[in-house]
């Protein structure tokens, strides 16, 4: 069973027992959180498409940590005119385990 879930702006195909990292989330370290924005489940070949959430379907997460990712080096050039910059950024993540599917 598996489904296509909505956090934060992004979509992940989910199942249960998975880990993933997700934008960073405002609950604690340990929280569960009730994920309602299921776009897709299926559950062994019965798939239901929602337009654009499935009704009554929810996916339950724990927050496992919070962290921050790789660092992404922008760098920005102009040949011939001298102008030269260099950025970077980390991102803040959550990382959280799928717990349960509830189609």
């Amino acid at each position: 069973m598996y489904a296509v879930v909505k956090i934060k702006g992004a979509q992940f195909k989910v199942q249960a027992g998975q880990k993933l990292y997700v934008n960073r989330m405002a609950e604690a370290v340990g929280d569960t959180v009730e994920l309602n924005e299921v776009m897709l489940v299926d559950n062994d070949g019965s798939v239901t498409v929602g337009k654009p959430f499935v009704e009554g379907a929810s996916v339950t997460a724990k927050v496992v940590n919070h962290l921050k990712d790789d660092k992404v080096i922008v760098f920005k050039k102009k040949r011939r005119k001298g102008y030269r910059k260099k950025n970077g950024h980390r991102s803040h993540l959550s990382q959280i385990e799928i717990e349960s599917i509830k189609a």
